[in-house]
């Protein structure tokens, strides 16, 4: 990783966690942290079309919410606003956000629990499943989004994640078309096959773990 290319990961990391530490009001004020009520009539008039009011989305393409943590949802509104990720529906709707209203919708987001993926029409294939395991467990998968794929902080829950967009996510990053704030995600993908890519996506997306609210935003 080149050393400008990593002061630019440590800047915006170090901008996502200053927004989300100017979100909790000091000691006897008032009035200064963004509503939670307002940010979520603002989620279901502005992102629920897509992403689903319940934060498990039905839109081809289109991630869950449900189970992310602030600090990865208020980064990932940052790189959409900064024009640094590559979407036009959330470029425009973020490019509209003031800082309090990246901190507003990432704190919401983090409030929406986990929602199991609907069952599939057919069992998983067993033997996909068991390769799609040995694959998360050999390309380190586990050591940052979790045993339960949960992630944490920065790193996104993946568990139940939709299969296409998971695909498209992977196949980007192995290709370097999809940025991210640091090059971890490219480094760890550009030698996997693109076929083991799409076995990933198929066993996160129906990862057998029970779904749970993570342990902190």
């Amino acid at each position: 990783m080149s050393k400008s290319f990593l002061f630019i990961a440590q800047s915006i990391a170090g901008i996502a966690m200053t927004l989300l530490a100017s979100a909790a009001p000091p000691a006897g004020a008032q009035g200064t942290q963004p509503a939670q009520g307002s940010y979520a009539q603002r989620y279901a008039a502005v992102c629920a079309s897509c992403h689903g009011a319940n934060g498990r989305s039905d839109m081809a393409g289109t991630p869950a919410l449900a189970g992310q943590h602030s600090f990865y949802a208020i980064t990932q509104l940052f790189l959409f606003r900064e024009g640094r990720r590559d979407n036009p529906a959330m470029s425009a709707v973020a490019k509209t956000m003031k800082d309090e209203d990246l901190r507003g919708f990432s704190e919401f987001i983090a409030t929406l629990a986990p929602v199991p993926a609907a069952p599939p029409a057919a069992p998983p294939d067993a033997a996909r499943m068991a390769r799609g395991q040995a694959l998360a467990q050999t390309h380190r998968c586990v050591i940052c989004h979790g045993a339960d794929l949960s992630g944490g902080q920065q790193v996104p829950r993946i568990a139940q994640q939709r299969e296409d967009y998971l695909q498209l996510t992977l196949h980007g990053f192995r290709t370097g078309k999809r940025p991210g704030y640091t090059q971890a995600m490219t480094e760890a993908l550009s030698g996997i096959p693109p076929e083991d890519l799409d076995t990933l996506a198929y066993y996160v997306a129906r990862f057998p773990g029970a779904a749970a609210r993570p342990s902190g935003k």
